[in-house]
């Protein structure tokens, strides 16, 4: 009798575990053709390959590269400038920030190489006088009688703002544009953004204490190139998504020979 009701207790222990087991199977697993069920284990969870740190390290060596070869791009690209011979447009804008532009820009209107000059971002405290003394005899004539200055601007974005408004009043439909090497793409993107139906001709002048024909051999000069670099990417950069360009108001430009402003004021 003891053995026998040992055996049906074990029977009914086996029995138990059977239907637990059933059940278990029944939730997370599946019935097998031969009427077996099998248990299959949940799949683990595979992180995203894109927040992986492999790929964040490569975009960021991709973005590192892009910038690299774009920057060579560009400085290479000031490098290559050179001032062109044989042009002639009806004015010509000099954008203020070394002697050298002024003095190319007044040989271009003495040759006859334009009709009127513009200097553009002459400081406010800074009147004909004091530029007259620092032209030559040659110019002297052509200063008085062809060149107007402009106040207003204070970077190349009011260098383009005044000048539009010096072609406009002037009726000028193609500009020779005088500025540094280094300063000239950004300065022919901002004066084209400005004037898209005015033709601009570059004149590019060098700075004689910069070597840009190689720019890589001197600190001073790959700074230079870092800096105008960065300035040049984000005027890209704003013009790509800027409205186009409305009319704004500019200081009054002090035109020659009266040494009065377009309004007739001194």
């Amino acid at each position: 009798m003891l053995v026998a009701k040992i055996r049906l207790d074990s029977d009914s222990i086996i029995e138990r575990m059977t239907d637990a087991a059933r059940s278990d199977i029944a939730v997370n697993g599946r019935s097998s053709p031969s009427g077996r069920a099998t248990y299959r284990a949940p799949a683990p969870q595979r992180r995203h390959r894109l927040l992986s740190p492999h790929f964040f390290i490569f975009a960021v060596l991709f973005l590192l590269g892009l910038v690299a070869f774009d920057f060579i791009r560009f400085s290479d690209g000031v490098a290559r400038l050179a001032a062109p011979s044989g042009i002639k447009a009806e004015g010509i804008v000099a954008l203020t920030g070394g002697a050298a532009r002024i003095d190319g820009a007044l040989a271009l209107l003495a040759d006859g190489r334009g009709e009127r000059l513009l200097i553009s971002g002459v400081n406010p405290s800074v009147g004909r006088r004091e530029i007259a003394r620092a032209v030559d005899n040659e110019s002297r004539v052509a200063f008085d009688q062809s060149v107007d200055l402009g106040h207003s601007a204070r970077d190349t974005i009011g260098n383009a703002d005044e000048a539009k408004a010096w072609a406009r009043k002037n009726g000028f439909r193609s500009l020779i544009v005088v500025t540094s090497d280094y300063h000239m793409p950004r300065s022919m993107i901002e004066l084209s953004g400005a004037m898209p139906d005015v033709a601009l001709i570059p004149y590019p002048v060098s700075n004689p204490h910069l070597d840009m024909g190689r720019w890589w051999r001197h600190v001073a000069s790959v700074k230079l190139l870092m800096a105008e670099y960065l300035k040049y990417t984000l005027a890209r950069a704003r013009l790509a998504v800027e409205s186009p360009w409305g009319t704004t108001a500019t200081a009054p430009v002090e035109t020659a020979a009266t040494g009065k402003t377009a309004d007739g004021s001194r």
